[in-house]
């Protein structure tokens, strides 16, 4: 195993006056739509506020059918050379009873889902992207505000490091900078907030040496914990808590709020105990959705958590900021080939039409999810379980949710050539 950390990153401070593409948002969205532009000759710069990968992410499981897209793309080797977690399945266990399971050996997609630190995910498509001189990678440089001409917008404002001020004009600009996102919120693209009823908090913690490899939901009520064994030897823990619950949470004791997780999970009581020490362990997501009903104009475009803010259940939030990416590429760059100035918004009404159609379809299910999760009381608990019950025992179980979980999307045939010519290179 070797780790690709972010001192291998081919970065500069300076930046490009002019380029075809600007990307705000150097994650997984942004970093992958750089390397594949710049794999097409798209003049592309990417910026990320942030100087360094350094920091903690939460969404650090690949679906299958991500993992099969990264491989027709060409990101195999570097994804074996690093080093991932296979996930088998996942398990759910309700007030002390297994009432569902899914082994993703038996879909018939032909690849597991993997878990892989997201620093090393971005690294890897940076790295790529660096063996093309049209691509600039420029971290530490945030954005600060759309430039626009005429109704379209023609470029952004950048801060630097330094403080100074950057003027960069293209022809596209793309948010990708997430679910805060301050490209949309300077585009005016409105988003529709929903917050969901429960916030989430998440630690890591060791992972014992018999664990197995499949992910378990573990609820008791309204109260559940999502265990997933995580690369290359921790257990990444999720717990539920009300909405704006976190006061409350606190000023119980950090030795109440261990008790409780061991209450719904005992397995994991000795963990806890001598691992995990203090609040600084542990980290805190609001949850909401974002609906935002239109998602570029002249000139710019949002991809990934910047059009539409899921939930992190079901652990969907990067594979569809992949799936935007891999859908994106080739509307962009025959737009840019096929016109002049700014890229028209027109260009991208397809392009959003599917990619929402597959949203809807993932925040449908992330709903009823949520809404099973928070039942209370004897009776509608025990609906709870003959309801999973039931669907664990369906003959059509798998092919029903194939649709759901292992979604794919058809990869443009010039990127798979240009992938399979890169490997070609580096080999």
């Amino acid at each position: 195993m070797s780790t690709l950390s972010t001192g291998t990153l081919h970065s500069t401070d300076q930046v490009p006056g002019e380029t075809e593409v600007l990307i705000v948002g150097g994650g997984p969205a942004g970093a992958l739509l750089g390397c594949l532009l710049a794999r097409r000759g798209v003049d592309v710069v990417v910026v990320e506020k942030q100087a360094d990968l350094e920091r903690e992410f939460r969404g650090e499981s690949l679906a299958a059918p991500s993992v099969v897209t990264l491989g027709k793309l060409g990101f195999g080797p570097a994804l074996r050379e690093h080093g991932f977690l296979e996930t088998s399945g996942i398990s759910m266990r309700m007030e002390g009873r297994t009432v569902f399971h899914i082994d993703y050996r038996r879909f018939p997609l032909g690849a597991l889902p993997i878990d892989i630190p997201q620093p090393a995910l971005i690294g890897i498509f940076h790295a790529a992207a660096a063996n093309f001189p049209n691509h600039a990678y420029v971290p530490g440089t945030a954005f600060s505000s759309l430039i626009e001409e005429g109704g379209e917008v023609r470029g952004a404002v950048l801060k630097r490091k330094d403080g100074s001020r950057a003027h960069v004009r293209a022809r596209l600009v793309v948010g990708a900078d997430g679910r805060f996102s301050k490209v949309r919120k300077a585009a005016g693209l409105a988003a529709d907030v929903q917050p969901m009823e429960r916030d989430f908090l998440s630690f890591k913690l060791p992972r014992p040496a018999h664990w197995g490899d499949a992910a378990e939901l573990v609820a008791v009520a309204d109260k559940h914990v999502l265990v997933v064994p995580t690369f290359p030897d921790f257990l990444r823990i999720g717990h539920n808590l009300p909405k704006r619950g976190l006061g409350d949470l606190r000023a119980q004791g950090f030795e109440a709020f261990r008790d409780g997780i061991a209450a719904i999970d005992p397995r994991l009581g000795p963990l806890l105990r001598a691992h995990l020490t203090s609040w600084d362990d542990t980290s805190f997501l609001e949850i909401f959705t974002a609906q935002v009903p239109r998602w570029s104009r002249d000139g710019l475009v949002l991809v990934g958590d910047a059009s539409h803010t899921v939930t992190p259940i079901l652990g969907q939030g990067v594979n569809l900021a992949i799936q935007d990416v891999v859908c994106a590429t080739p509307v962009i760059v025959r737009a840019l080939s096929e016109t002049k100035g700014s890229v028209p918004a027109a260009r991208f009404t397809a392009f959003e039409e599917e990619r929402r159609q597959h949203k809807t379809l993932v925040t449908k299910h992330q709903r009823m999810q949520e809404r099973a999760l928070s039942k209370t009381g004897a009776v509608a608990l025990a609906a709870r379980r003959a309801r999973y019950q039931l669907l664990n025992s369906l003959p059509n179980k798998y092919r029903m949710l194939d649709k759901v979980i292992n979604a794919q999307h058809t990869i443009d045939p010039i990127d798979l050539r240009a992938a399979n010519q890169q490997a070609a290179t580096v080999a």
